[in-house]
């Protein structure tokens, strides 16, 4: 874990200014109106995450990583996606009871997006470049800078 920041780092590259990243409409996993503003001045790490996949797992690590660079300004922000096998089949409750429950998730949650193909969802669309991510738990970091 303590190699990740510094890979993610070196892996980062964003086709979008921080104002273009910071207007793209998201909506939390709760149904509330959000955007990355909510988040301006800290650095976050956008996952894509899925329940029932073989990289489930890393829950933990992401609840670790959140809890151990909080108050330094970071944040992980988790974003459902069935795009992969169907592994994340459930609601927004479901998935949410999932994670609090199993891996005491308290980092920021958004509802299921879309990654891949015509429907794919902006901010992934401004993350990636418009070419599309490889599986679940794809990672992008963002500066606090945007």
């Amino acid at each position: 874990m303590k190699h990740l920041i510094p890979l993610l780092l070196a892996m980062t590259a964003l086709s979008a200014s921080a104002a273009d990243l910071q207007s793209i409409s998201l909506k939390t996993i709760d149904g509330k109106d959000a955007t990355l503003k909510d988040y301006a001045g800290k650095a976050v790490l956008v996952v894509n995450v899925a329940s029932e996949c073989g990289y489930t797992g890393q829950y933990a690590g992401l609840q670790s990583l959140h809890e151990k660079y909080a108050k330094q300004g970071f944040s992980v922000l988790g974003f459902p996606c069935n795009d992969f096998g169907g592994q994340e089949p459930g609601s927004e409750a479901d998935i949410k009871a999932f994670c609090t429950e199993r891996f005491k998730v308290t980092f920021p949650m958004f509802s299921k997006v879309a990654i891949t193909g015509a429907d794919k969802h902006p901010l992934f669309v401004a993350l990636t470049g418009g070419t599309d991510v490889a599986w679940n738990f794809e990672k992008f970091l963002v500066g606090k800078d945007g």
